[in-house]
């Protein structure tokens, strides 16, 4: 399988211009080096990591078997359970460099001539998860050979995962992979976080601004859709650091064994709408958060909605109850829709209306109730939208602010726990007689 290789090593001597080979020696150093980083990662493509597992990770590979074309790897990861092993060739690119069908393809058969197990690729690439490779590959080359991607700032954000929330324990290990984040943190190392939609991005917001329509099988919308995905998983990441707990995008389970399909109804949803839409999972918040990128208003919203408070009688006590969680808030551009029963639908009014008078979203209501609330930032990104760096630099302030501002103040109601009557506290009070000589009481008070 392997004809030669270095260990990988966290002080690499390379040539000032192995700018992609330094960088890959050092993460795949800290894997074996630093026992909950290596799990971490291993585990996010399903492979197990136990107490006895001992990793090995190798730079400057060259295998027994090269194929056509001298294809040479630039890493290898060794992951041995007792009598088990499992190998996975590793190809890097750093900075702008981007990963293609062509070489992935070719990784896939020198490891199908030498019975590595998988292909791992590293790139300023995002992916959904990692066993959506954003580059597309002919489904006869995964045979036999499963293919991953992590992006770098994912592993970057797993790194500060560990350190923030202390869960690297040894003193030793866990300065090994602060500096492995400090270095990734700087320009040499060429980890890249997505800034810019596609040049197409411009050309199809122009489209929709003059009245056309978009098609799922044109290329711009799959160009368009493509960076939006990749720009959802690189927010998740960002949140994922500032929160300092894991933020997911929600992808329903159809999609994961058929990413192509996300691809498919995401189009279909945006040729419908005109809208990018996304839904944010935050752990233990009162609500998902909701993203939409509207086309033809140059809009960006960010929204999450919220039963409201059953034992809140009033109307005007319900949202009272919603004012009081968000009293810090800043109101510009931040509307309160309120969600009537039976065909009601839904009314809508600005935060600053109902600070000024909380009355205003009930009136005329004839004691109707609102049932549940849906807070929302709705910006107006006016000519900035189809700008290609400054529409992904917004999108990054907006959900962020959001979040800090109402959605880490927002608390799901819940109805109180069932208590007990004064009458009914012993055992003895709701035995087969007491309960008998109850309803007599009750049929007789009736009757009287």
């Amino acid at each position: 399988m392997l004809k030669r290789g270095e260990h990988a090593r966290l002080f690499p001597v390379l040539a000032d211009t192995s700018k992609e080979g330094r960088t890959l020696s050092i993460f795949l150093a800290c894997l074996p080096y630093v026992d909950e980083f290596g799990k971490a990662m291993l585990a996010s493509i399903g492979e197990r990591v136990g107490v006895r597992t001992r990793i090995e990770t190798f730079t400057e590979v060259v295998c027994e078997k090269e194929g056509d074309k001298n294809n040479r790897p630039d890493g290898l990861i060794v992951v041995r359970n007792g009598s088990k092993t499992w190998t996975a060739l590793v190809e890097a690119k750093v900075g702008n460099a981007a990963l293609t069908t062509e070489q992935l393809e070719s990784y896939l058969e020198v490891a199908k001539l030498n019975g590595i197990d998988a292909l791992i690729t590293l790139s300023n690439q995002f992916a959904p998860l990692p066993t959506h490779h954003p580059v597309k590959v002919s489904a006869n080359s995964k045979r036999k050979v499963a293919l991953f991607h992590w992006s770098w700032m994912y592993v970057l954000t797993q790194a500060s995962l560990l350190i923030d929330n202390e869960e690297v324990t040894d003193k030793s290990q866990k300065l090994i992979l602060s500096e492995m984040r400090r270095f990734f943190s700087h320009a040499s190392a060429g980890v890249k976080s997505f800034d810019s939609m596609p040049a197409s991005w411009s050309d199809l917001v122009a489209k929709v601004q003059a009245g056309g329509s978009i098609s799922g099988s044109m290329s711009d919308a799959k160009e368009v859709m493509g960076a939006w995905h990749q720009e959802l998983r690189d927010l998740s990441l960002i949140l994922t650091r500032q929160l300092r707990t894991e933020v997911n995008v929600r992808i329903p389970r159809r999609y994961t064994a058929d990413p192509s399909l996300r691809l498919k109804e995401d189009l279909a949803a945006l040729c419908t709408d005109q809208c990018l839409q996304a839904t944010f999972l935050i752990p233990a918040a009162a609500a998902p958060v909701e993203l939409c990128a509207d086309l033809a208003k140059k809009t960006v919203s960010v929204s999450m909605k919220i039963r409201a408070p059953e034992d809140r009688k009033g109307g005007r006590a319900r949202v009272s109850w919603l004012l009081r969680q968000i009293g810090k808030a800043e109101p510009k551009d931040v509307h309160v829709r309120l969600f009537w029963p039976g065909r009601g639908g839904f009314t809508q009014h600005t935060l600053l209306e109902l600070r000024d008078d909380p009355d205003k979203a009930v009136a005329d209501r004839n004691g109707v109730v609102p049932h549940s609330f849906e807070i929302s930032f709705v910006k107006d990104l006016g000519g900035r939208f189809a700008q290609r760096r400054n529409f992904i630099a917004d999108l990054e302030t907006i959900v962020p602010a959001f979040y800090e501002q109402i959605g880490q103040h927002i608390k799901s109601w819940q109805p109180s726990a069932p208590r007990m009557t004064e009458e009914r506290t012993s055992p003895e009070s709701v035995t087969p007689e007491a309960m008998a000589e109850e309803v007599e009481g009750i049929e007789k008070e009736t009757a009287d």
